[in-house]
């Protein structure tokens, strides 16, 4: 979808017609703040921003905040000088995934027919709920009660006949706000809407349509598509042509995986040192090692993400002889690729990990080594400071155990509660290399 924040707001209502409608869209409201708010109560009605350093980016911002024109993605520093009194916190994935694994069973308990975009919305279609629920405007009333009830969060649904006016119902009535869009009234809707409201319509889009004098999605519906085709395209002319006439065939997909699970962080300076690009590394691979695991996958890529000074960017990538899901094994993996990079103190202003390939743990074979205690799995780079298993002894615990009961613990206490001790220092020693004997480093509560 273009820019959600640009569309006109309305009053989420439901008038009792909602013919034609099975799907839902269900959006959580501005949802890493609203978790952080819910944590802290002190914070409510407080301009709350989640996000990285000075240099880093908003990830999400509280609707106090919003007022003064903070939106996410953008810089910190804008966010700051917009609002300079806004409370600025870290992000905690561990909570916010954890609040959406309670929102996702909220909605599978209304059907198996879940499709979730991010840890913050999700497709619903609710065609054969509807004997055991209720009609779909009443299901998403039921919807909308649950999630503020046990988990003391708001949510915004749109409920339509297909996927794409559904996610637009519910930006129209974002926050806390319940539209339905009943198939009679669907160009209604759509039609005075800007053009931008379109998935697919950016600012580049945008510009040839304007030039033509399209601003609203009924203007791009009474234009001929061949004008449209040779202005953007045939592709995206036939795409825009089929949603400004409310045409939408996509079916909710509940087995639809996410195609990667990354994590990135700007630095507040730029790092020169390897020992220092590799604990960033080790604080991603944390992140996206949690993640994997919270949404049952495992993975077979990994790759990183290194941006200069010079906001130059460079990527790697690697396909793995197994699938995984283990901390321990993203990280060796995300050393080495930037070991690969063969760098000479360069100066490094974001580090970022990522893993795809992805599919469902529970439908993946595990592939049993018979030599477990010496396999590469085993003997991965360690952490920075940290000897290499293969010099330390076997490992005593099997790390994918060790991996859950951390997960467990952060999903319980926070994700402050256990880390690797390398991210609690300030400067941290070099990783070890084959030949190095420093002593083993703990995870510490």
């Amino acid at each position: 979808m273009g820019r959600s924040h640009e569309l006109p707001r309305t009053a989420g209502r439901f008038d009792g017609d909602d013919t034609g409608c099975s799907m839902l869209h269900v959006d959580m409201d501005a949802f890493f703040a609203s978790v952080e708010i819910k944590r802290r109560p002190e914070l409510a009605h407080r301009p709350v921003v989640v996000g990285g350093g000075h240099r880093g980016v908003v990830a999400a911002a509280s609707y106090e905040a919003r007022r003064y024109g903070v939106r996410s993605a953008m810089p910190m520093s804008q966010a700051l000088r917009l609002c300079p009194r806004a409370v600025v916190l870290p992000p905690d994935r561990a909570a916010y995934t954890a609040a959406s694994a309670r929102v996702m069973a909220i909605l599978r308990d209304v059907t198996p027919l879940v499709e979730p975009l991010s840890l913050d919305e999700a497709f619903l279609d609710v065609a054969g709920a509807t004997r055991l629920h209720g009609r779909p405007g009443a299901i998403a009333a039921t919807i909308r009660a649950r999630v503020e009830g046990e988990l003391g969060l708001t949510c915004s649904v749109g409920v339509a006949p297909t996927k794409f006016v559904a996610k637009l119902a519910s930006a129209r009535c974002k926050p806390d706000g319940l539209l339905v869009v009943p198939a009679a009234r669907v160009l209604d809707f759509l039609h005075p809407l800007p053009v931008t409201a379109l998935w697919g319509v950016g600012a580049r889009t945008a510009e040839p349509l304007h030039r033509l004098g399209i601003r609203t999605v009924g203007d791009l519906d009474a234009t001929p598509v061949d004008t449209l085709r040779r202005a953007v395209g045939v592709a995206a002319a036939d795409h825009l042509s089929a949603l400004a006439a409310g045409l939408d065939p996509r079916a909710v997909q509940p087995d639809e995986v996410e195609k990667s699970i990354s994590s990135d962080h700007t630095l507040d300076a730029d790092l020169t040192a390897e020992v220092d690009v590799c604990r960033e590394l080790l604080r991603a691979a944390e992140d996206v090692g949690n993640r994997v695991r919270a949404r049952g996958f495992v993975a077979r890529t990994i790759g990183i993400k290194i941006r200069y000074a010079d906001f130059r960017t460079v990527t790697r990538v690697r396909t793995l002889a197994d699938w995984t899901d283990s901390t321990r094994e993203v990280y060796a993996t995300a050393v080495e690729l930037y070991r690969s990079l063969r760098l000479d103190r360069p100066r490094i202003r974001l580090v970022g990990v990522k893993a795809e390939n992805l599919r469902a743990a529970a439908a993946t074979p595990q592939q049993l080594a018979l030599d477990v205690a010496t396999s590469a799995r085993a003997a991965a780079p360690a952490e920075p400071g940290v000897a290499s298993r293969a010099e330390s002894g076997p490992a005593p615990v099997p790390r994918p155990a060790a991996d859950r009961a951390v997960d467990a613990a952060r999903a319980r206490f926070g994700a402050a509660a256990v880390t690797s001790g390398t991210l609690l220092r300030k400067r941290a020693v070099a990783p070890a290399r084959p030949d190095d004997e420093t002593p083993n480093n703990s995870f510490t509560s």
